[in-house]
């Protein structure tokens, strides 16, 4: 029995690694065509749009669509959308993928033999969007902006390449202004997170297409994560929790958008937020503090001026200062 052959086979997968060893270059390129490769395979499981049969004689094509829509299948080659075209060979998201087969409406002009999203209803704009980014926006219907009847197009400009990021109408904060007007005056206030300026987006703390927490905040579980996730000081935990901290959330003290009062406070003074829940009598409910005197010492006048620690503490069941001591009272 002639062995060689077998030992070959067997040696081949060994010898093709000590080549790789030897030759870095070769790795590099066996891994970017491994990554090519997964990379179309993604795209493609990616994409379930309509699909457009060739056979069926109705398709157009781009060119065709060029003839009289020249502008904008001509800027549509910088557009995000058609990147899986691209990727795939021209047999990925193409104008006919959106707006249907174009014969009919390319021989006789009528907008009404194809899917024209400016005068479709929000309901059959949106269900033609998600066919793609279903996965991507699962809660969109059941989102205030659903609910309210909008559709994509009420905010993103699907052809343009110029729009901002995403396709948007316009920049943030303006796009979300343009009904958010009662939102807007509390970023011009002496005290506000900066949104004109610049440096935060609505969507770093709202998630337009929807979310599970109130006002859809970007939080699956407790809403007020997305106001720790920079204000990370305050996100404990604690091995003594302040219980509103928990129970009614940052808003209980703090206005979100803009106040006129510093750390955006809803109150100008302290100590009147502090007596929304410590009542100075015996019987109060939070049981803590009880006279009067206390509160209105002219030695400290401000409750967090002892009580600093006010939204958790590691050492004091009253969030004393550190410098106040440890422990109880």
């Amino acid at each position: 029995m002639n062995v060689r052959p077998l030992l070959k086979k067997r040696e081949t997968p060994r010898l093709m690694g000590a080549t790789l060893r030897k030759r870095p270059c070769l790795r590099v390129c066996f891994g970017l065509l491994g990554a090519a490769m997964l990379c179309v395979t993604a795209t493609a499981a990616q994409q379930p749009h309509e699909t457009v049969d060739p056979a069926s004689g109705n398709l157009v094509g781009t060119a065709g669509c060029a003839a009289c829509h020249k502008d904008v299948v001509k800027d549509f080659a910088n557009n995000p959308h058609s990147r899986p075209a691209q990727i795939l060979d021209g047999k990925g998201v193409t104008c006919e993928s959106c707006h249907g087969l174009g014969k009919a409406h390319a021989e006789n002009g009528d907008v009404s033999l194809i899917f024209a999203p400016e005068s479709a209803t929000a309901k059959a704009v949106n269900e033609k969007c998600q066919a793609c980014h279903g996965n991507q926006h699962t809660d969109f219907q059941r989102s205030a902006h659903g609910k309210g009847n909008m559709s994509c197009i009420s905010c993103h400009r699907i052809h343009s390449p110029g729009a901002p990021r995403h396709l948007l109408k316009m920049a943030e904060p303006q796009l979300c202004f343009q009904c958010h007007g009662d939102v807007k005056p509390q970023f011009s206030m002496p005290f506000h997170h900066k949104v004109n300026e610049g440096l935060i987006d609505c969507t770093d703390c709202h998630e337009p297409h929807g979310a599970s927490g109130e006002n859809t905040l970007r939080s699956s579980t407790w809403q007020f994560a997305v106001c720790t996730k920079c204000h990370t000081a305050t996100a404990g935990p604690f091995l003594y929790e302040h219980a509103v901290v928990k129970t009614e959330g940052c808003n209980a003290c703090h206005l979100p958008h803009g106040s006129p009062n510093p750390q955006l406070l809803t109150e100008s003074n302290v100590n009147t937020i502090c007596l929304h829940c410590h009542f100075p009598t015996p019987n109060s409910i939070a049981g803590r503090p009880a006279v009067p005197e206390h509160i209105l010492s002219p030695k400290q006048p401000s409750c967090t001026g002892c009580h600093f620690n006010i939204h958790g503490s590691n050492t004091s069941d009253v969030f004393l200062s550190s410098k106040l001591g440890r422990g109880k009272r």
